[in-house]
């Protein structure tokens, strides 16, 4: 029996083989027993020659060989081959005829470019190279290369195995989308792939690429993405505090103008003389001192709201406004005032990444106090970033005012001594005033997907109640 070199060669028993067969150099031959199937494979190890001996399952011989093991070209490349590249899943090393093949069905895309390292080795250009991808390998790629095309945006292009080419069907709207979709399944080949395909003596001969493109290209134009919706609601608080205290002492007696008067005078000569006319008598009114003490103190506080939805990047404006008319003076000195309270809101929203919003804000507010009423007015110009539903200040405005006044505000109000001259005065006063007045604004965006969204909550505010 001839056996080469890094080829097995099984023989086929018509009895019933013993396990254990006798090899007179077991150095240069191995074997493998299957009794169930009575084969019996040889396995060459070095050149030479020996002896097998095989008996039945009752210790009879049954059959004797003599093996001749020989090393040809052939056979040491095959047994280079196995040392190199035997281990890799679903590749096939042999002799066919008189040539080496290397062929079989790769199940792990990244051994072929192993594969095409080793086969282009000088040594083995003559080996036949019939490596193809396993069909079930190819349908993996072919997934990989659909999920990463339609995370390009590509999301109407798929891609199917056909007869081991890869086609890319679908609709695009630019021939440079058609490309970048054949670009993407192309990096996902395998290492050489494409150019052992190719390969005149390769079994899988091909006329044209393996990646097929069948997208079609639709010039029609994607329709514009609704813009986004959002709504700005705006609360305006004012806060009015005044206080006044005074307390005051006066006192200064008058004496009345039909007393009695003396005169005094000097003589010609030099000397001093006295003249007297009536009694020395009157009345003295505001005898007795008077204490004067007053307290007065108001509060008010307006709160505003609006709420308006625009489109991202358009401008909006919302204004509400109340006249009140009243009249100053007297007499035929009256005039007709209006006093104006109310606000006007001017902004332009921008939707930002991660849910921020920018926003322009203009804001004037107008609020009415007091009788005759006096009109407090405060504006805010200011761009901020809020993210959506949250609620920021966007500014405010605070003044403290307090006075202390010393015997200048007389408690009763102006004396009048045009007839008569009290006889002294007294007036000890002390006046404090305090006024305090906030303005604060605060501004929540929300992006929402309609503008019927929020609808049922002012609804529920204007819903009649009834007991």
């Amino acid at each position: 029996m001839e056996v080469i070199l890094g080829i097995d060669k099984i023989e086929r028993l018509e009895f019933a083989p013993s396990t254990k067969i006798q090899v007179g150099n077991q150095g240069i031959l191995a074997y493998e027993l299957i009794p169930s199937k009575r084969e019996l494979t040889f396995k060459g190890l070095k050149p030479g020659t020996t002896s097998v001996t095989v008996r039945n399952t009752v210790g009879d011989i049954k059959a004797r060989y003599v093996v001749n093991i020989t090393a040809s070209d052939q056979s040491k490349q095959v047994k280079e081959l196995k040392e190199l590249i035997g281990d890799i899943e679903g590749l096939e090393i042999g002799i066919k005829g008189d040539k080496v093949y290397v062929g079989g069905n790769i199940v792990v895309p990244s051994d072929i470019g192993r594969v095409v390292a080793v086969l282009e080795n000088e040594d083995y250009q003559s080996v036949l190279r019939l490596v193809e991808l396993s069909p079930q390998t190819q349908r993996i790629i072919a997934k990989k290369m659909q999920n990463e095309i339609q995370k390009s945006q590509l999301k109407d292009v798929t891609v199917r195995v056909v007869n081991s080419l890869f086609w890319l069907e679908g609709i695009v709207t630019s021939g440079g989308d058609r490309k970048r979709a054949e670009d993407i399944s192309i990096a996902y080949l395998p290492d050489r792939i494409e150019s052992l395909a190719r390969r005149k003596d390769s079994v899988q001969q091909v006329r044209k690429n393996i990646i097929q493109n069948f997208i079609q290209v639709n010039q029609k134009k994607k329709p514009q993405p609704v813009p986004k919706l959002i709504k700005i609601s705006a609360q305006f608080v004012e806060l009015v505090k005044d206080y006044n205290k005074i307390f005051g002492f006066k006192w200064n007696p008058v004496l009345s103008g039909d007393g009695g008067s003396i005169g005094f005078g000097k003589t010609e000569s030099g000397g001093v003389t006295t003249k007297s006319q009536g009694t020395l008598s009157g009345t003295i009114s505001n005898l007795f001192p008077k204490l004067a003490s007053a307290k007065s103190a108001g509060y008010a506080r307006v709160i505003q709201s609006g709420v308006i939805v625009t489109k991202d990047k358009r401008p909006a404006t919302i204004q509400k406004k109340t006249e009140k008319p009243f009249a100053i003076g007297s007499g035929e000195f009256v005039k007709s005032e209006t006093a104006v309270s109310g606000f006007t809101l001017n902004v332009t929203p921008s939707s930002l990444p991660e849910e921020k919003i920018d926003l322009r804000i203009d804001l004037s507010v107008n609020a009415t106090v007091g009788d005759p009423p006096a009109t407090i007015t405060n504006q805010i110009k200011t761009e901020i970033v809020v993210k959506s539903k949250k609620t920021a200040v966007v500014g405010g405005v605070v003044v403290n005012k307090s006075s202390t006044d010393f015997d200048r505000n007389p408690p009763f109000g102006e004396d009048d001594f045009s007839e008569a001259k009290p006889v002294f005065s007294f007036l000890r006063s002390k006046s404090y005033v305090s006024n305090k007045s906030q303005f604060v604004v605060f501004v929540t965006p929300e992006i929402i997907e309609s503008a019927s969204t929020g609808t049922e909550k002012i609804k529920r505010k204007f819903r009649r109640r009834r007991r």
